[in-house]
């Protein structure tokens, strides 16, 4: 007999009730509705800002299943060589496995510490380039809401590949590490809140 209790936990373990999300600009795109898998086959394509309803931990998967760029990110190569594009099951497994990680070691929801990893991480600010009279240069704009969720979950999963990559380490410990280091606000050890300091301080150079 299926048991209904869990069939509104993320993999049968984890509560959405109580999360919090504090930034009001990103709260109507973190969608927290409740889901046991995070799969929704891709049903929200044809809509304009789909990805809105697409639930933030399947979305995180989705970032960790485009592998490597094969482009040198702060002095590495990362390639994957195809082996996470398309492997939806495989990489939700490592999720559940980095959730478990982390609820191991911080006696926290994970999606509430996954929720503050994006916030702490979720940059502001960037540059754009522009030409006026033959003369081109930068100037600082605003990030709009969608971007920047879409930046932060990008760096955590770029982070994620970058803290296995020829190591021992796991994708799900990289991955744990990362969520706990961004949720921390550590400057010193998270990918991503280096490259939201980064482009903030870009774009504050910039006005």
């Amino acid at each position: 007999m299926v048991d209904l209790s869990k069939s509104f936990l993320l993999f049968g373990k984890y509560s959405f009730d109580g999360i919090e999300v504090v930034d009001p600009s990103l709260k109507p795109y973190i969608d927290l509705n409740p889901i046991y898998m995070p799969h929704s086959a891709g049903r929200h394509v044809k809509k304009q800002l789909g990805k809105a309803n697409v639930n933030i931990v399947e979305r995180l998967i989705n970032k960790l299943m485009r592998g490597g760029t094969g482009d040198k990110i702060s002095g590495k190569v990362i390639r994957t060589k195809g082996r996470l594009q398309g492997k939806k099951q495989k990489v939700s497994e490592v999720v559940k496995n980095a959730f478990d990680i982390v609820h191991t070691r911080t006696k926290q929801n994970p999606i509430q510490v996954l929720v503050k990893a994006i916030e702490n991480s979720a940059p502001c600010e960037d540059v754009t380039r522009v030409s006026m009279g033959g003369v081109s240069y930068q100037v600082a704009v605003d990030i709009s809401a969608t971007r920047r969720l879409d930046l932060a979950l990008r760096n955590i999963a770029l982070a994620s590949l970058m803290g296995c990559f020829n190591k021992k380490k796991t994708l799900a410990q990289a991955l744990a590490d990362e969520i706990m280091f961004t949720a921390d606000g550590d400057i010193q050890k998270s990918y991503a809140v280096k490259k939201k300091n980064e482009i903030e301080r870009m774009a504050r150079s910039a006005r």
